[in-house]
């Protein structure tokens, strides 16, 4: 056995031997994977083996995408079989909310290149003559649908791997995985010890042993899954053509061909977690018991909307374990707070996803970054607070609702409320409707007394619609206060804090008593943060920037850190409020003996405001009037107390995210995650004008900011107005010009202060000028669409500045 290698992966499923051959395909062939056993022993084994690219998230469809292309790639490489059955599928629709799903899904396609179509259920029956049609009033088409032999794939994999240069162990039991003072690692085995400078987890069902070896703890929990393979039909082994897939998302089943019968699989309500202590390390080649009980329900529903499986016998239960993240989607990257340790673990669709999760993971460790945004599937996208009492309910949450109907304003219930600040039951009193970030509980908006304390999932405007036009009102004709836990904050402070800063951030460094705002950027010159320093002392700053991106963006500040700088995350040790709106400046000054007249916009200054000491800072993202008052968490309610005292006699009213989302469109201000993100640069954004080219410092990401300010981007960032009638863009619908589709949105929503729809999206520059006509497509309507150059709210920045 190998005793010293660049790579160690640890875990010989189908993901495992996915990063094995990309790392290899990428040019690493000093690598080595290490399985307790054979190659598949964990889910990959009695996986139905199933392949589709349907996903929510475009970057997760488009690696769906790759993986189910580099199958054939495979084959061609190594001569083997991947078994491979391209029949297409259709996910049936029963209710107007999963058409309009399938409406919003095709929509996204048309942009990504993928060809998708609507079915109606004449074309269904054509397609899939077994379904039952009661009810059925449409589908969605995707002809690269299909499954193939699990273990012919993996064992490709390795072979491709092999071939590559690297070392395969099986046989080789993992004990212990210990860091060195230099970053490397000794992986213990029970054939001996093995020095790497790098560790992958692909542990599978068993991840969580495999990090807890460790220190670390990784949130995903193994689920209970049980398919059916049938006896012969008639039905079936008589077609010309082998039987597409069927997804029947009302019966919680997917079905397809398996020899001359079917085999259907299900996600029942009265699920099971697995191994809620642990996975046995005995386990391996083993199934578990059948339980038809558990899934009794849903065969009674597969016999109605499959009449041909009342008359057909069982050939074959499989009934075993997978493993699933709190959201469902794979966690990929480095782990934050380790050096060298990488996650490939939580893929639960191994066959649709393994390909593209091993291209992201070798890209990353051998170039730094992936080519896209992976950031539905980094590992960094849960914070340290999560618990193993958090991610099952939240798995079984995931596997319940695999099938639902996934709503743009869906709040989903399980393990909350977890995380809450001081002001949690005062907002719930006030009647908070609450939605969460990054396990936060968050106001989205204020329900007035008779009105339901629950937002309706829609497509559509939903029952918050009024309510945050009130509070719109509020801000923008009075004075609205809205509370500030939600930002990611951290305190950089040292000798070398500023020289620290003006590398790592390209925007310009305040002086003390100012802010500004920058781009963060990657070493390819993509958006990895949007960030407000704060000058607090000379040595000492504050950054702001998205709560939800705390360990992602902590893991690059430690990655980069200087000496004589000190990074200290206190997103949650600082609190407090922002006020907003004509009468923001009045309610401050009320609250405090200093004189306030004079604090000019991007004015960062100490106040004691009531009985606290507060970092203050005129700034608002409602692009109105306003300030953010920061306070320790323990003075949150006598600040609140303090603020609303004074802010009565104003009109002061508390407003939520859903308030906030509007007010920002009137300024055509940006989001996190939706119009800056690693897919974009910021001259694709708009970015590029808080950059400072004069400094002379040679930030990260500059070379590709200098290249876009020589030659810009070939598209922009641009507003619409659209005649949206009763549904407003949510993103990724696609912009159409010229009978074409050019661009995409990447939000929208309904301003209420102007009470136009608006869209933010991606265009060709070439088009981007003052009255553009366009159509976006929405729900499968083509809406008349127009851009515009002038904010809708204070256009000359008056009020915000003044």
């Amino acid at each position: 056995m190998k005793t010293t290698t660049r790579v160690a992966v640890i875990g010989g499923g189908v993901v495992g031997c996915s990063v094995l051959y990309h790392l290899t395909k990428l040019g690493w062939s000093d690598v080595m994977l290490i399985e307790r056993s054979e190659l598949t022993s964990g889910s990959t084994w009695h996986a139905a083996g199933g392949f589709h690219t349907l996903n929510g998230d475009t970057n997760m469809a488009a690696l769906q995408g790759y993986t189910i292309r580099l199958y054939k790639e495979l084959e061609e490489i190594t001569g083997m079989s991947c078994g491979l059955h391209h029949v297409g599928g259709v996910t049936l629709a029963d209710n107007q909310d999963r058409f309009d799903m399938m409406l919003a899904e095709r929509a996204k396609h048309r942009y990504m290149g993928l060809d998708t179509r609507i079915l109606t259920p004449a074309e269904i029956a054509e397609f899939a003559p077994i379904v039952n049609l009661d009810r059925i009033i449409g589908g969605l088409y995707d002809p690269l649908d299909g499954h193939l032999d699990p273990s012919g794939t993996t064992h490709a994999y390795a072979k491709a791997a092999r071939l590559g240069g690297a070392t395969i162990e099986t046989h080789c039991m993992v004990r212990e995985t210990n860091q060195r003072p230099d970053g490397t690692w000794d992986v213990v085995t029970d054939k001996g010890t093995i020095h790497a400078e790098h560790v992958v987890n692909a542990g599978g069902l068993w991840a969580r042993e495999v990090g807890a070896m460790a220190g670390i703890y990784l949130p995903l929990h193994p689920m209970e899954h049980q398919y059916i393979v049938t006896d012969d039909i008639p039905e079936i082994y008589e077609r010309g053509t082998e039987h597409p897939h069927i997804m029947d998302p009302a019966g919680e089943s997917y079905l397809r061909q398996e020899g001359r019968g079917l085999c259907i699989g299900f996600y029942e309500q009265p699920c099971r977690p697995w191994a809620v202590d642990g996975t046995p390390w005995n386990f391996g080649h083993e199934l578990l018991p059948d339980d038809f009980d558990k899934i009794a329900d849903s065969i009674e529903f597969a016999y109605k909307r499959f009449p041909v499986l009342e008359t057909a016998g069982v050939k074959t239960v499989i009934h075993g374990p997978f493993t699933f993240a709190p959201d469902g989607n794979p966690l990929v990257g480095p782990v934050p707070g380790l050096r060298n340790y990488w996650s490939a673990c939580g893929v639960m669709a191994g066959f649709s996803q393994g390909g593209g999760v091993g291209l992201t993971l070798a890209q990353w460790m051998i170039e730094g970054e992936a080519e896209r945004d992976v950031s539905a599937l980094d590992v960094a996208r849960f914070g340290p607070w999560i618990t193993p009492g958090y991610t099952r309910p939240k798995v079984t949450e995931n596997y319940q609702t695999r099938f639902s109907v996934a709503y743009p304003n869906e709040e989903k219930p399980a393990a909350r409320p977890n995380r809450t600040t001081p002001m949690y039951d005062i907002f719930d009193q006030m009647g908070a409707v609450w939605g969460q970030q990054y396990g936060l509980e968050v106001p989205n908006y204020f329900a007035a007394e008779g009105e339901p304390r629950f937002e309706a999932p829609s497509f559509r405007r939903s029952n918050a619609f009024e309510a945050t036009a009130r509070e719109v009102k509020a801000v923008r004709e009075a004075v609205g206060i809205n509370e500030v836990q939600n930002f990611g904050k951290y305190l950089i402070s040292g000798p070398n804090a500023r020289a620290w800063l003006d590398r790592i951030m390209a925007g310009r460094v305040p002086q003390p008593g100012r802010l500004s705002l920058t781009p963060m950027l990657s070493h390819r010159g993509r958006l990895i943060g949007d960030f407000t320093i704060s000058c607090l002392e000379d040595e000492t700053f504050q950054l702001t920037a998205s709560y939800s991106a705390q360990n992602y963006h902590m893991r690059w500040f430690q990655k980069h850190q200087d000496s004589g700088v000190s990074i200290e995350n206190i997103s949650d040790k600082r609190t407090g409020f922002q006020i907003a709106g004509p009468q923001a400046r009045a309610v401050l000054q009320a609250c405090t003996r200093n004189d306030v007249s004079d604090m000019a916009f991007m004015d960062v200054r100490q106040l004691g405001v009531g009985m606290s000491d507060c970092l203050v800072q005129r700034v608002s993202y409602t692009g109105d009037l306003g300030f953010e008052i920061y306070c320790d968490p323990m003075a949150q309610r006598q600040l609140w107390q303090t603020l609303t005292t004074a802010g009565t006699p104003h009109g002061m009213k508390p407003f939520g995210m859903r308030a906030m989302m509007s007010l920002r469109l009137d300024k055509f201000f940006g989001s996190w995650m939706r119009e800056f993100s690693p897919d974009y640069t910021a001259a694709e954004t708009g970015l590029d004008r808080f950059i400072s080219f004069r400094k002379n410092v040679d930030f990260i990401g500059r070379s590709t900011a200098e290249a876009e300010r020589e030659v810009p981007p070939a598209r922009q960032l641009v507003a619409f107005e659209l005649d949206a009638d009763d549904t407003d863009v949510n993103a990724y619908e696609p912009i159409w010009i010229d009978d074409k589709v050019q661009g995409f949105c990447t939000s929208g929503g309904y301003s209420h202060y102007a009470n136009k729809s608006i869209a933010l999206g991606l265009i060709p520059r070439a088009l981007a000028h003052d009255g553009l006509q366009a159509e976006i497509e929405i729900l499968g309507k083509m809406r008349p669409a127009v851009l515009l150059t002038q904010p809708l709210f204070d256009a000359d920045g008056a009020r915000m500045r003044g």
